[in-house]
């Protein structure tokens, strides 16, 4: 597959609300992930972390609606946009999340994923 092939297939599984398995499919097993933020999910490292990584968000917010948006592929990246209304629990007050993913594409997986807010 060609990366924009990748790119839009992992996009669509996303816009389809099947996260767990866009990751299964398309991420690599030594996956590097990395968010703007500080703390103990700043950084993690494998698909078992990110695996974790993304229940735990789930278990933490309650997500109202959301969008999905791209693929915009440049050479072996691309970017996606999440748009996500939640209420994220700890707090109980309702947001909006707007970020970006870049993905980059290695051996046809997905090594590293970057996000931006």
């Amino acid at each position: 597959m060609t990366i924009a092939e990748i790119a839009k297939d992992f996009t669509e599984l996303l816009q389809q609300g099947d996260h767990a398995g866009a990751a299964e499919k398309y991420n690599a097993d030594d996956i590097v992930s990395l968010e703007a933020m500080e703390g103990p999910m700043a950084i993690a490292c494998g698909k078992e972390a990110l695996r974790q990584k993304g229940q735990w968000w789930q278990e933490n917010n309650e997500v109202h609606g959301g969008s999905v948006e791209g693929p915009y592929v440049n050479g072996n990246q691309f970017a996606v946009r999440f748009k996500f209304d939640i209420t994220p629990k700890a707090t109980g007050q309702r947001v909006t999340m707007d970020e970006v993913g870049l993905y980059t594409v290695k051996n046809g997986k997905i090594t590293e994923e970057r996000f931006y807010y």
